[in-house]
């Protein structure tokens, strides 16, 4: 297990928006058919992106995931007992997002990995704000004086912060209402892992990928 810090680059200000963020091309399908433990360590850093009906455009770099595994290996993922009308979308193709409610309140958005039928999923748990942050706060009703690192730090806010819906279930990355992007050549974090949080089983596999030295990191790994 790495350490978190929150050291120096918890100073600078906090999700300042950048009107015009540059973009690298969206992940193609290919880069998800692949090990899903590959795959989530990559995708730190890459830059999630929403466009609303209004034209404005949501931004974040990526900086905490967590794989969920199939075909039997992860007791904590929702394919660990085969397809079902619920996790259907978790068993492919590569590249679709997989979309629930958590505790009936949060919808959370997966990444779908690996071949289809393998069940392997990647949930986004944070994202760094870079761009459309003011309309963030409002999605998340965040008080005046709120810290901005409060936006998007969890999947629940993640998901409240970008405006995720449980309809998006199935669709395409590509094509959808959210895609991924290639991170910036110059931005390629270093990367740490360790136990998943929130969960009753699987509770030993390291399997949850995050920025060591990022504020916006969900919780802080134990020391």
């Amino acid at each position: 297990m790495v350490a978190d810090s929150r050291g120096a680059s918890a100073q600078k200000p906090a999700g300042a928006s950048f009107p015009g963020v540059p973009l690298g091309r969206p992940l193609p399908r290919s880069f998800f058919d692949r090990p899903c433990l590959e795959v989530a360590s990559e995708l730190l850093g890459a830059r999630l992106v929403r466009r609303l009906p209004d034209g404005t455009r949501l931004v974040g770099r990526l900086v905490e995931v967590e794989a969920y595994l199939g075909e039997g290996r992860d007791p904590a993922s929702h394919a660990h007992r085969g397809p079902t009308r619920r996790n259907r979308s978790m068993f492919g193709p590569p590249g679709r997002l997989y979309a629930y409610r958590s505790y009936g309140i949060h919808v959370c958005i997966n990444f779908v990995c690996e071949p289809r039928g393998f069940g392997a999923a990647i949930l986004l748990r944070a994202a760094e704000p870079l761009e459309g942050v003011e309309r963030m706060r409002q999605h998340r009703g965040l008080p005046t004086g709120a810290s901005n690192f409060q936006v998007a730090r969890g999947p629940g806010r993640l998901g409240q912060a970008f405006g995720f819906e449980l309809d998006w279930d199935g669709s395409s990355h590509l094509r959808g209402p959210v895609t991924v992007h290639r991170p910036e050549p110059t931005d390629r974090p270093a990367v740490a892992r360790g136990p998943r949080v929130g969960i009753r089983r699987g509770t030993a596999l390291d399997y949850r990928f995050y920025v060591p030295e990022s504020p916006w990191v969900g919780r802080p790994p134990p020391r």
